[in-house]
């Protein structure tokens, strides 16, 4: 599962897809809008990226993940559009036989992401806003 979407993440229905009876360990990571930022308070945050690119980078870290650790299944879920406070703005899910692999494989999916998939975003604070970049 590999999906950029303007809804609300549904984190049962990704947690659901990964599940499989030779899985023994599921890690889920569910990055959410926080209200501040360096001491600045958050009131939303705005999500843009360029999809065919960022689909095609999402799926190019599905399979490298595939090679590095024996996992069973994956799914990368990012919201775009605006997100409220609470939101969960990007869901990785990730299904292996034993939990020190699914973890490994989780955590290198969301720092890799954030590094390579062409994701941005806007943080808008009650008095301005910043476009900055989801990814480095």
């Amino acid at each position: 599962m590999i999906l950029l979407t303007h809804q609300p993440i549904d984190v049962p229905a990704v947690m659901a897809h990964v599940q499989t009876g030779s899985a023994g360990a599921v890690d889920i990571f569910i990055g959410t809008v926080r209200n501040q930022t360096q001491q600045k308070r958050v009131v939303r945050l705005e999500y843009e990226a360029y999809e065919p690119m960022a689909l095609k980078k999402m799926q190019e870290l599905v399979d490298e993940v595939r090679r590095r650790w024996p996992v069973e299944q994956v799914a990368i879920v990012h919201r775009v559009g605006v997100l409220d406070i609470g939101e969960a703005a990007v869901v990785i899910a990730v299904s292996t036989p034993h939990r020190a692999e699914a973890f490994e494989a989780c955590r290198w999916l969301i720092d890799t992401l954030k590094e390579v998939v062409p994701i941005w975003k806007k943080e808008v604070f009650e008095d301005g806003e910043v476009w900055v970049a989801a990814h480095a």
